[in-house]
């Protein structure tokens, strides 16, 4: 019976760093990143693919707020929404013209995901969003926007950005379907850049609420809950390292549940890097899943057969 493998793609699969963000260069990666995902398809994987989407939601607030006086800017959630269909449609054609002779479905799903009313970040937003501003811009832009805002550097002219809460993922409202999609044959790009963030409100309704969901997070929920057999993180690094940084540093080619929550504890990993993809990595074998993988997106296929990449398992 095929494996089924939820792939989280991290953002170098669609913008690298050095980058402007043109649709060109966003295509172009998408096109390399496609290729790779394909190999894992002709041998056999089941996939539901998931995506960030940062530098998308950041452009499209700048080109909101820069065309306010002219048309309505739209809330985050909304913004969220829109990327997952501007990178969906991207990977969707590109893993379409690859496919086209192997007699593969591929689809799109816009990705809803329950989040808690009453989570803390609610209170105490963390996730950073958008450009950097001086002090003195993003003060104001917190009255007349009604934005809050942090200082997120310790030096600079520029330190200082707006945050957003970043919830809990609790469930994915599309699961089932995405789930009757994938037994059918189907491959799956689903919940990209954490999904669009929605509370059950008093009515018991789904309603929208602006928020940040980790993308890492949101995929081992999704993960979970198609009944993935595996969740591989593609990052832009082969393997998670052990004293990342120092003399000593070494990569992790197998962590077992106890062994990956005692280098949590240690801080091993970086809080904004590294650290949420092994939260979510323990979440989802924890959870059931069989085991979890970190490498790099041109190791997939090798991560996959054991070769290579950071493998986190219950032993």
């Amino acid at each position: 019976m095929a494996k089924r493998v939820l792939v989280a793609l991290g953002g170098n699969a669609i913008k690298q760093a050095e980058e402007k963000g043109t649709f060109e260069e966003q295509m172009k990666n998408v096109e390399t990143a496609s290729k790779q995902i394909a190999t894992l398809v002709r041998r056999g994987y089941e996939l539901v693919i998931t995506h960030g989407n940062g530098p998308q939601v950041g452009n499209l607030a700048i080109q909101q707020e820069a065309a306010v006086d002219q048309v309505p800017a739209q809330p985050l959630v909304v913004l969220g929404a829109m990327t997952q269909g501007q990178i969906g449609y991207m990977m969707q054609q590109n893993l379409h013209n690859i496919l086209e002779g192997d007699g593969k479905d591929v689809v799109t799903v816009v990705t809803q995901v329950i989040v808690g009313k009453d989570d803390p970040d609610f209170k105490d937003p963390t996730k950073p969003v958008g450009p950097f501003y001086t002090e003195e811009v993003a003060k104001r832009l917190a009255v007349e926007r009604g934005y809050v805002v942090k200082k997120v550097r310790p030096t600079g002219d520029r330190t200082w950005r707006r945050v957003v809460p970043s919830p809990a993922p609790l469930g994915i409202a599309e699961a089932k379907a995405i789930k009757r999609m994938v037994e059918d044959g189907m491959i799956v790009i689903a919940s990209g850049g954490g999904g669009i963030p929605v509370i059950i409100n008093g009515r018991g309704k789904l309603e929208g609420i602006d928020a940040v969901i980790d993308k890492d997070r949101a995929g081992a929920k999704l993960a979970e809950e198609v009944e993935a057999d595996i969740l591989l993180i593609l990052t832009d690094v082969e393997y998670a390292m052990e004293n990342y940084g120092k003399p000593t540093q070494k990569p992790i080619r197998r962590m077992t549940l106890s062994e990956a929550r005692k280098r949590m504890r240690e801080g091993q990993f970086g809080a904004g890097s590294m650290g949420p993809k092994v939260e979510a990595c323990l979440g989802f074998v924890e959870r059931g899943g069989d085991m979890a993988i970190i490498t790099s997106l041109e190791k997939a296929a090798d991560a996959l057969e054991g070769n290579t990449g950071t493998h986190i398992v219950r032993g």
